[in-house]
């Protein structure tokens, strides 16, 4: 209903001011370009940063689930039932290590008073619940000494009363794993999980879980499933991951290392998150990877989108806006080495190792994969320097591989122009730039590709948003001027898909309660989640994409920004049909008349428009008020007019 009014009032504003509007032709040449759109136009890239893997993503609700911390109980606490402090005469945990192992951690629980102990786990800024859904609980337990017969689970209110519980009995010697499920009466944002014990004794306790059983397709101890979802229907054409920062490490000991992802998912070895004292404005020291998400899961979560998997990898240089840690040139081969198992993991036969390893996680088909990232966004001597030894190692054994390469964070500057200068003389593939700019910069910047050498490399706008405040500040806003902003800078982009081959907004996920960064993508608390203006730009623009670019003129150039206006348009063969993107980012409302030449339109046309009240204009979890709004309407042969409204992006479709 509230779609409805809001398309109705939109018509009427339309019908109300078009009589008013500037009229502007636009000449859409229907003779092939001979340039196509890539299926990777339009992708996705995933970092673990504002919670968006553990926390987020990932659907595991325990924090802290195996006690692997740097502080071991954090998440957890433990209480005197009846005192609410903790009280050693009831009980206590000791946090028992096992250094040979991954997991190296378990809890020895000493219970003296079953009546009065228990311990607590306070969730990811608590649990979300939903009515009716069910949970999979489950512990891993070995019964050491005493009468201890059962464990009591229960889900608890914020006030400690009582949601649901379940009592586990206690059978057996030595470690053997547990499991309930809990069924939600009610819906509840933050929950806690408590834990009681019938009888006196010593336990030791490890893996504490639970996950929702209704996860993207229904997989156990899988991702959540109105996170992806949104990622689905952006119909992207890659997912990038990890990240980001995270690749590089504050140190190079927190780097990210992949092999360290695979295999049990008990056994996978947690490390803090680079993010977690990123910013002083949002420390997060409760922010740590379990890699419950790690690069198997990305690599299928890749396949269940139809993207194609984007790794990147660690070079042997730490972040350097951190440490800036180097490897030594001579010392380098071990990193060499994990970008080439890598590829073996992911292409690779099951009768080789890393093939194989793959195969017993569950895939014995090979993942396909074509790219492959070195480096996040290094800059200077020392990344071409670490650059070339990798491209020449992984191109003499995989020599369709396509690499990507880094320009360093900025889109402009001494470094950039000295990364770019020296990748060109090595014949690099795809160099990815970032912008994190103002509106303006961007609305300034679409016709940035314009003039790029088109024997050059190809180029993937890796990480891209308007910050409507600063770069980094705390209150940067998912606006309608910054979608609008990316819109018009997007039109650039796709008219330069000669030059330009992948795009993806950054970041993509913001936990409500748990980010660091903004702006972002995709917002979500425990329970839900809210698609941002610039999220239905993105979404726009690649269930859009085409296959072939047109050329569409004004006053036979390009329309990048004369009278605050921005255009592109392709064909898109499979289904047979013209797509024009038009961006208005005046105040003023338009009307627009495109002139076809050297081709034949239908008379139906699709007309989608996306727009807002105000630049100011922002969605929330209660309403989302920036969506697209589509009508059909009939044309006539030959010219036809339109009108788009002030600060908007339309969409013209039609066979």
């Amino acid at each position: 209903m509230r779609n409805k009014i809001f398309t109705l009032l939109l018509s009427g504003f339309v019908a109300c001011s078009s009589a008013q509007a500037t009229k502007f032709t636009l000449d859409l040449d229907g003779s092939p370009t001979n340039i196509k759109i890539q299926p990777t136009m339009y992708g996705i890239f995933f970092e673990d940063i504002n919670f968006a893997a553990d926390g987020g993503m990932y659907a595991e609700l325990i924090k802290n689930r195996s006690f692997e911390f740097d502080e071991p109980l954090m998440g957890w606490k433990q209480q005197n039932t009846q005192t609410l402090s903790h009280n050693l005469d009831s009980g206590f945990l000791t946090i028992y290590s096992e250094h040979s192992k991954t997991n190296k951690n378990y809890a020895r629980i000493t219970v003296y008073n079953d009546k009065k102990y228990l311990l607590e786990n306070e969730g990811f800024r608590g649990i979300g619940l939903l009515k009716d859904a069910k949970y999979d609980f489950s512990f891993d337990l070995e019964n050491v000494s005493g009468n201890i017969s059962a464990v009591n689970a229960s889900l608890i209110e914020e006030n400690g009363e009582v949601i649901s519980n379940v009592p586990i009995i206690i059978k057996g010697e030595g470690w053997q794993k547990y499991s309930a499920v809990f069924s939600a009466p009610g819906t509840v944002e933050k929950a806690k999980l408590q834990i009681t014990f019938t009888g006196n004794g010593v336990v030791n306790v490890d893996m504490i879980s639970l996950f929702p059983q209704d996860t993207w397709k229904g997989r156990k101890g899988g991702l959540r499933k109105d996170l992806v979802q949104k990622l689905y229907d952006l119909q992207p054409g890659f997912l990038r991951f990890p990240g980001g920062c995270i690749v590089e490490g504050r140190t190079l000991a927190e780097r990210y290392q992949w092999k360290k992802t695979l295999g049990n998912i008990a056994d996978r070895e947690y490390l803090i998150n680079k993010w977690s004292s990123g910013f002083a404005h949002r420390l997060t020291p409760d922010y740590y990877q379990s890699f419950g998400l790690g690069f198997y899961e990305y690599f299928q979560l890749s396949e269940d989108l139809g993207a194609e998997p984007l790794p990147i990898l660690s070079c042997g240089m730490a972040c350097q806006f951190n440490t800036g840690e180097l490897v030594h040139l001579e010392e380098l081969n071990p990193f060499v080495q994990d970008a080439l198992d890598l590829i073996e993991f992911a292409n690779g036969d099951v009768i080789t190792k890393w093939g194989k390893i793959r195969s017993e996680m569950g895939h014995p088909k090979a993942f396909n994969m074509k790219y492959i990232g070195v480096g996040n966004e290094q800059w200077g001597e020392d990344y071409i320097e670490r650059y070339q030894i990798f491209e020449k190692a992984i191109h003499a054994k995989y020599p369709d591989m396509k690499i990507i390469s880094g320009s360093g964070p900025s889109p402009d500057g001494e470094f950039f122009d000295y990364g770019w200068k020296e990748l060109k003389k090595l014949n690099a593939q795809i160099v990815d730039e970032h912008y994190y700019n103002s509106a303006k910069w961007f609305q300034e910047n679409a016709a940035r590709y314009d003039k790029y050498d088109r024997n050059g490399p190809k180029v993937f706008a890796g990480e891209y948003a308007v910050q409507s405040v600063k770069t980094v500040s705390p209150d940067n806003r998912n606006n309608w001027e910054s979608a609008l902003s990316e819109a018009a800078f997007m039109t650039g982009l796709e008219r330069n898909a000669d030059v330009v081959t992948m795009t993806s907004y950054a970041p993509l996920f913001a936990h409500a309660d748990g980010w660091q960064w903004t702006p972002d993508l995709i917002w979500f608390n425990n329970l839900q989640s809210y698609a941002t203006p610039n999220y239905y730009v993105q979404k726009l623009f690649s269930n859009n994409k085409g296959t072939d670019l047109l050329t569409i003129s004004y006053n036979k150039n390009s329309v990048s920004g004369q009278d605050k206006l921005y255009a592109t348009a392709v064909k898109d063969s499979k289904n047979n049909q013209v797509i024009i993107k038009i961006v208005n980012t005046d105040h003023k409302n338009r009307s627009i008349e495109i002139n076809p030449k050297n081709i034949k339109l239908g008379q139906k046309l699709v007309k989608t428009i996306l727009t807002a009240p105000a630049l100011s204009a922002e969605n929330n979890f209660k309403m989302e008020n920036i969506q697209p709004v589509e009508e059909n309407i009939v044309i006539k042969n030959g010219k036809f007019s339109v009108d788009i409204p002030a600060s908007s992006l339309l969409i013209l479709k039609t066979k």
